[in-house]
């Protein structure tokens, strides 16, 4: 939880989680999605700091965890360990930058078209009707995660709908036609 001591990293075997925070006004952010195989926790850990974000779980999960004094044991033995968790907290930073940028400079379709073709590439699972982002997905949460409203959310994917891009359902979305998401993406669209 956001706030608690960090005691462990995570390694996720099965599931997704999601990395939240709650501002002081009790508005969430979501942060990222954690796949398969990621690592979460690490910077927390290291900095013998407190978790700085919330994980929550989107379906059931099944993780690995190190406490603090095993993770540290490992990075001094193996020193392979450490420059792995030093590629992924560079990669990290510059998703993060990405954001930063984005949220700062680009139109909310463009945050919007980016963010669902992240998910869809993180999450992905092609079905007849197209690439389904394969974790609970409310229009909410993408406003959360794009710096924008509810409303601005939910008038946008209907208007992709409409134009057959995409289909949302109640907590999902189906990419139908993923060029024309990256055409808003890239700002190719006139």
């Amino acid at each position: 939880m956001e706030g608690d001591p960090a005691s462990s990293v995570f390694l996720l075997v099965e599931g997704k989680v999601k990395l939240l925070q709650v501002t002081s006004q009790g508005q969430q952010v979501i942060h990222d999605y954690v796949s398969r195989g990621e690592v979460f926790g690490i910077v927390a850990v290291l900095s013998e700091a407190l978790y700085p974000v919330s994980a929550q779980a989107t379906k059931d999960c099944l993780a690995l965890s190190w406490n603090e004094e095993n993770f540290n044991q490992l990075i001094e033995e193996l020193p392979l360990i450490a420059r792995n968790i030093n590629r992924i907290l560079i990669q990290k930073i510059k998703v993060y930058q990405d954001r930063i940028r984005e949220l700062a400079t680009q139109r909310v379709e463009r945050r919007i078209a980016r963010t669902l073709l992240r998910l869809a590439q993180q999450t992905g699972r092609k079905t007849e009707n197209g690439v389904l982002i394969d974790i609970p997905l409310t229009r909410q949460d993408l406003a959360e995660m794009t710096g924008t409203t509810l409303f601005t959310v939910s008038r946008i994917l209907k208007q992709w709908e409409s134009k057959g891009l995409i289909l949302s359902k109640r907590a999902q979305v189906v990419i139908r036609y993923p060029h024309g998401l990256v055409s808003i993406a890239e700002d190719l669209v006139a």
